[in-house]
């Protein structure tokens, strides 16, 4: 067996001390060499919830306004998605008892009824066949179908007027 040579222990020495191994703590203080003021004119992320956000959104058309509404999460809802899959919907809606817009979609949604009161902008499914976009309260066993989002007592009697309407329910087609 041959003899090490006693250079080799104090190469070894020198390579640990010229070429640290990264075992060092991390610190978390921020290095004042760095500049943070250039942060603030980094231009923002875009968003990443588009298509998550209308993902579960139809527009209703009602005369020259058109609201947004997000669905309710129930097989009754996916329904109506799965029918305006096929493309948009126009339901004739009536007046009924001051409160809301009634109309027969045409075809038969599967139900979910719960005891629930209406607020304004609530979409609800009655007997299986019927939308309802209410813009007053009433306490009944009802489907809820969704709501249009941000919208008041006013602007939907403004929109929906006295009378009778056609509304045009249409998927909102993810980004």
């Amino acid at each position: 067996m041959k003899k090490l040579s006693s250079a080799l222990p104090l190469a070894f020495i020198l390579s640990l001390l010229l070429f640290p191994m990264g075992c060092a703590p991390h610190s978390t203080e921020p290095n004042p060499a760095e500049s943070t003021e250039n942060i603030a004119a980094m231009p923002a992320p875009a968003p990443q919830n588009s298509r998550e956000d209308t993902a579960n959104q139809i527009s209703i058309r009602a005369g020259e306004t058109v609201f947004t509404a997000t669905l309710a999460d129930n097989s009754s809802a996916q329904a109506l998605k799965d029918l305006l899959r096929a493309g948009p919907l126009t339901v004739d809606l009536h007046d009924y008892n001051n409160m809301e817009k009634v109309g027969t979609l045409g075809t038969t949604l599967p139900e979910n009824d719960e005891r629930i009161t209406t607020g304004p902008g609530d979409l609800i499914l009655y007997q299986g066949n019927s939308l309802c976009i209410y813009y007053d309260t009433n306490t009944w066993d009802f489907t809820r179908l969704g709501k249009i989002n941000g919208v008041t007592q006013a602007e939907l009697k403004q929109a929906l007027g006295e009378g009778d309407i056609s509304v045009t329910l249409e998927l909102l087609i993810p980004q």
